[in-house]
């Protein structure tokens, strides 16, 4: 039952972790699109006259979708570190706040991120399908991998993911970690990191993480010409967004071993069509966008998005504004 008065906030998936909505529903009339992954009409046909949005899935958020939801929007909070979905400039535009959800899932996607990094170095995939279809050899030479301890990580993008996934990689005795930004950052400095170039990055790395956001700059640009760059031997992991780096341009450089192996979270398309060429190299291990899949941080990502809004509509900072 909706109580008057009260701000009305619109959550777009009945997926969304309960913490959050519980949250929102102390001050505010929520409204939940009945779906775990809401179709574009479904956003259409409930955002009129809402005062905030909680996005759960990938909506793009354009000037259609705002000429929608009409002048009583003050608030879009995104359950995502990233937020190429959001058309920021039109949005702060109209003086409505944004917030998103980074650092809550920094720890998580780092995770993923040195898991990618490890199966992919050790052949896992290739390992299981060997298994499965009864080849086995176990002499000496048999599936060999390449190791973490003594190699150069290369990180692209310093954010705070990519600081998390060199924290973590530690332990593992890495020989060195090389950064590749525009500009020096005191966070690589302080992680006793590397600056250099990008074909640096590309021609010295063993591992080589794509970790940074998605833009006009990042999208496509590790291409053929990329990989013809890379040693033979690396190892592309990329935890960011799938469209940083060109899928058929990977499909080549997997497949005629310019690389050793890639390690994926996010790919272009996502989800990948069942019978696209990566799916069928055992060089490639892919996961479905898991990067921040944990009961933890899913719960902390939506309290997180929640209280961007609840924050916004009282007129105080946004917990993670943009």
């Amino acid at each position: 039952m909706s109580l008057p008065n009260l701000p009305r906030v619109l959550v777009t998936s009945n997926a969304t972790p309960a913490a959050g909505i519980k949250l929102l529903q102390t001050k505010c009339n929520v409204t939940i699109i009945p779906a775990a992954v809401s179709t574009r009409e479904q956003l259409l046909q409930a955002l009129p006259g809402q005062d905030a949005v909680l996005l759960t899935n990938h909506h793009f958020i354009s000037n259609e979708i705002l000429d929608i939801a009409g002048p009583n929007l003050k608030v879009v909070s995104t359950m995502t570190a990233g937020y190429d979905h959001l058309d920021v400039s039109e949005i702060k535009r109209r003086g409505i706040k944004i917030g998103h959800t980074p650092i809550v899932m920094s720890a998580a996607v780092a995770e993923m991120a040195v898991l990618l990094m490890l199966s992919a170095a050790r052949r896992i995939r290739e390992g299981r399908l060997k298994r499965e279809y009864g080849e086995t050899d176990y002499g000496p030479q048999w599936l060999l991998g390449q190791d973490l301890r003594g190699s150069t990580v290369g990180i692209f993008g310093l954010g705070n993911i990519g600081q998390a996934i060199v924290k973590r990689l530690m332990g593992f005795e890495v020989g060195r970690f090389y950064l590749y930004r525009h500009s020096r950052k005191k966070a690589g400095a302080e992680l006793g990191a590397m600056f250099v170039s990008l074909d640096d990055l590309l021609e010295q790395s063993d591992f080589l993480v794509v970790a940074a956001p998605l833009n006009n700059k990042t999208k496509g640009l590790f291409n053929d010409s990329a990989f013809d760059k890379m040693k033979k031997t690396a190892i592309l992991v990329n935890i960011a967004r799938g469209q940083i780096v060109n899928i058929d341009s990977l499909v080549r450089a997997l497949r005629e071993k310019k690389i050793f192996a890639a390690g994926l979270d996010v790919t272009d398309p996502e989800p990948l069509p069942l019978d696209h060429e990566l799916l069928k190299l055992s060089n490639a291990v892919i996961v479905p966008h898991l990067g921040s899949a944990t009961i933890k941080t899913r719960n902390d990502m939506s309290i997180t998005a929640a209280l961007n809004i609840l924050n916004g509509l009282e007129g105080k900072p946004l917990i993670y504004p943009l």
